[in-house]
């Protein structure tokens, strides 16, 4: 079953399809050969910008004239680009999508020149003294103060906290003699939004999407005779989420220090087939990357070993076959590999079974010297969707009971705080939650450490529209020129992880209402996927595509939000404007009969725990309001769990259907 915050939601899976899975995470233990080094401490933070930092935006957006925050969830997705521009640093920034753009023919060039290279804040000696003296993970926006009224600069579908605006970060970084000859690289998890980044003054790139982790080379940029000064530059816009996002540097920035001949970033990929008790093969395919300037010969070896409760390291329990091949100049090769592990330690999910881990550790060699260590985390498990009996995990049954969970952490807003998500799942085991829909973008990578090590199951998923906006300032402004290689990077990053079984690339979009035309930007998104890992099944949460409609054939997994069940179905709600339908589990089973149907979003009840409101409905599910089941003067809704969201339903009338 599955709750959002705020309301009642829940999942379960009415049948499935087929899937084994793994998961990565980057350390390393050979300091001489690869540094990844958090770079958490000691950040200056200002908010705005300085007076010489004209024309210095990522592109032009649109005008926002209206802020309507009264408009119901379920609205249909129509907001549409039509600001054509040249101007902005956007033709510098897309360059840095390049690695995950697979024809090389559309690869962006870099123009001439560094914009932004005068202005005050980027340089190396501008004095930053009285800048808020700050540690990451941050987030401006959550100290406050909330905003009041209505029409406000942000409303509450935002939370009402002052989230808009110019944030700027600065930071001395270290480097030193013997860093000469390495490639260095700035790993940013996530920055809400629009980051531009500098170093000594020189515009290095940048990434639009908040919620996505990235890569920056600052290789070239780097000088070993004094202070390295990095300057990020985050723009977050209003209008431009149905939630409260965050703002600032909100996740854990890292330093990572490399030879010239390097796995790539998330550069292996691990899974598993023909999976029992008594065996298991294991396919290993690792990317290297050759920046070297000259071709060289590799020799790659890959140990096995199983990890402790504490993610340590226990025994080596198999390797792959080493392989030594060539790398050309400045290119990247794969190279793949398998074994069998006899008597594997599965992963599972709890009480029935337990989430065991183990490490592939990678070691490249170059003229018999060790050049870089690479360990990837991953779970060995078979995961068997029946559409008739439901989930098996490692050939045993297995309920979801999960949960829709946001990326922000309450009243710690949006930084990351391990410990107080630790403490949220938690407290959702305690409620009997073994999973979670990771509504509605891609988490934090520590977020995945924690379900894979805890055994919760996970649909991972990245993006809440597409072409078509649900607010005047969402993703859909940059989705052209970022879907492809905003999902790759998505996928390349959590494909191990164990306890993720499927991938989710929409919600709730406005593709949905646009026939075949909306079928094709499917299509193309679930491509992506699959050419990035074909183990688990690819979808998209649907509360308005029929099982008639060209969108819910491309779908590998049936996500129904709300559909399930029926929307506005009841008598209650027969005054209310928007998507109605009739429930729709039968129709989709039927077809779709060897479909997983997931009820991705449900119910959708609201109440406040021991206040009870009287007249009581006589419906088993009724739209909350002012006059039924609401008390507007405490701003209370009673607590029978008949109330709902206007597009939702009651969690009788959800079992009813």
């Amino acid at each position: 079953m599955i709750y959002k915050k705020c309301r009642t939601e829940f999942f379960f899976s009415l049948g499935l399809l087929f899937l084994t899975v793994n998961f990565l995470s980057l350390t390393s233990k050979a300091q001489t050969s690869r540094q990844r080094i958090l770079i958490n401490s000691d950040w200056r933070f200002f908010k705005g910008d300085p007076s010489d930092a004209k024309g210095i935006f990522y592109d032009v957006r649109p005008k926002v004239t209206d802020r309507n925050d009264n408009i119901v969830a379920d609205t249909r997705a129509n907001q549409t680009n039509t600001v054509i521009s040249d101007s902005g640093l956007k033709k510098w920034i897309l360059p840095s999508a390049n690695n995950f753009i697979k024809d090389p023919l559309r690869h962006y060039q870099r123009p001439e020149g560094n914009p932004g290279g005068n202005v005050s804040f980027v340089q190396n000696n501008f004095d930053d003294s009285q800048w808020e003296h700050i540690n990451l993970p941050h987030d401006w926006a959550i100290k406050g103060p909330f905003y009041e009224g209505n029409n406000a600069a942000v409303g509450g579908g935002m939370g009402r906290l002052p989230i808009q605006g110019v944030g700027w970060y600065r930071k001395k970084i270290d480097i030193t003699p013997a860093d000469k000859g390495k490639s260095v690289f700035l790993d940013i998890d996530g920055a809400m939004s629009y980051a531009m980044v500098w170093l000594n003054g020189n515009l290095v790139g940048g990434w639009p999407y908040g919620y996505n982790s990235f890569r920056l080379d600052l290789t070239p940029y780097l000088k070993f005779d004094g202070d390295n000064q990095i300057a990020i530059r985050l723009d977050n816009p209003n209008s431009s989420s149905r939630w409260y996002p965050g703002a600032g540097i909100y996740r854990n920035v890292w330093l990572t220090k490399v030879n010239p001949v390097h796995v790539a970033q998330w550069g292996t990929f691990v899974r598993s087939r023909n999976v029992s008790a008594s065996s298991a093969t294991v396919d290993l395919t690792v990317q290297v990357e050759n920046k070297s300037g000259k071709e060289q010969s590799i020799k790659a070896v890959t140990e096995v070993y199983s990890l402790d409760g504490q993610l340590r390291r226990v025994k080596k329990v198999a390797s792959f076959p080493a392989s030594v091949t060539n790398i050309r100049a400045n290119d990247k090769q794969q190279i793949e590999s398998s074994v069998v592990i006899k008597n594997p330690l599965l992963w599972g999910p709890p009480p029935s079974q337990k989430p065991n881990l183990y490490a592939a550790v990678t070691c490249l060699y170059l003229d018999g010297k060790i050049i870089d260590e690479y360990e990837s985390r991953f779970g060995i498990r078979s995961l068997n969707f029946d559409p008739v009996k439901g989930l098996f995990v490692n050939d045993k049954p297995v309920r979801i009971q999960g949960v829709n969970q946001h990326h922000d952490l309450g009243a710690l807003g949006a930084a990351f705080n391990t410990r107080a998500a630790e403490r949220q799942l938690e407290i959702l085991r305690e409620m009997g939650c073994n999973a979670i829909r990771m509504a509605h973008n891609p988490p934090s990578p520590e977020l995945l450490d924690l379900t894979d090590r805890m055994g919760f199951l996970v649909i991972d998923e990245i993006f809440d529209c597409w072409e078509r906006g649900k607010t005047p300032l969402d993703f859909h402004l940059i989705f052209p020129d970022w879907h492809e290689a905003d999902t790759r990077a998505f996928i390349r990053r959590d494909r191990n992880h164990p306890s993720i079984i499927a991938w989710s690339f929409g919600n709730e979009v406005g593709e949905q209402y646009t026939a075949d035309t909306g079928a094709l930007v499917a299509k193309k998104l679930y491509d992506i996927v699959k050419e990035e890992d074909n183990t688990r099944p690819a979808t998209a949460s649907m509360n308005y595509a029929k099982p008639e409609m060209p969108f819910s054939k491309e779908m590998d997994i049936i996500n129904l939000n709300y559909q399930g069940e029926g929307i506005r179905d009841a008598p209650a709600y027969a005054h209310l404007k928007g998507i109605r339908t009739s429930p729709l589990y039968p129709a989709f089973h039927e077809k779709f009969p060897d479909k997983l149907i997931l009820s991705s979003e449900t119910a959708s009840t609201l109440s406040t725990r021991g206040t009870y409101v009287f007249p009581v409905a006589n419906e088993i599910s009724a739209p909350v309001s002012d006059s039924t089941g609401g008390d507007p003067k405490n701003k209370y809704v009673s607590a029978y769990e008949l109330y709902t969201a206007q597009f939702g339903a009651s969690p009788d009338k959800v079992f009813a259907s």
